[in-house]
């Protein structure tokens, strides 16, 4: 089925399309929306990532799985654009007259959350790591894909999505310690207990 699907969207079949899209949309915009934090960009990378599959179908193998990895790989490049289109909007919107600032959307979303503290400190600590380790946390963890569907999906070697991912969830377990635990593996010179060997015996 999933080869049959392939040949069908690489010759540019619209029904082939509109089975494409119902079967991985979802997917795609939960992607999207793990890269950006925001609703309203996810639904915008959606739409673009369809939009650049149906330019991309002649480049679609004949034979192979699922076209999933494919999608999310174009999602990611999408992402990537859009991030690089907001900052470019940021930027001019900062150079304008200021004006009372409109509530943020994404406060919104985080009152629904009962543990302030915590989301704060998982936002603190993905925003901490490289977009490279993100985009390979959203594709294995979240969005469920092996290594090497990921590394098609990113277009790397396959030794590349593991040394990220491990990166990546390394820095992520550093990052959600609260401080006071932090604090406390560094310890106090005070209260800090001597090693075997260094006159504690």
């Amino acid at each position: 089925m999933e080869a049959q699907l392939r040949r069908r969207v690489r010759a540019g079949d619209h029904q082939a399309f509109g089975e494409l899209f119902d079967a991985y949309a979802r997917s795609v915009y939960n992607h999207a929306y793990r890269l950006t934090g925001d609703w309203a960009s996810a639904e915008d990378i959606v739409s673009l990532t369809f939009l650049d599959a149906w330019r991309l179908r002649e480049k679609v193998d004949d034979e192979g799985g699922s076209l999933r990895p494919w999608l999310l790989g174009i999602a990611t490049n999408v992402a990537r654009n859009t991030r690089r289109a907001a900052r470019r909007h940021a930027a001019a919107v900062a150079r304008l007259p200021r004006e009372e600032a409109e509530r943020d959307f994404a406060d919104e979303v985080a009152g629904r959350i009962d543990d302030a503290a915590q989301l704060a400190l998982v936002r603190t600590a993905l925003a901490r790591l490289r977009r490279a380790e993100r985009e390979v946390l959203a594709l294995c963890v979240w969005s469920g894909l092996d290594y090497q569907a990921a590394a098609e999906a990113l277009g790397v070697p396959v030794g590349t999505v593991r040394s990220r991912l491990s990166r990546a969830r390394t820095k992520l377990a550093k990052h959600m310690e609260p401080p006071s635990v932090r604090g406390q593996m560094r310890g106090d010179r005070s209260t800090a207990v001597k090693p075997v060997g260094e006159g504690n015996l």
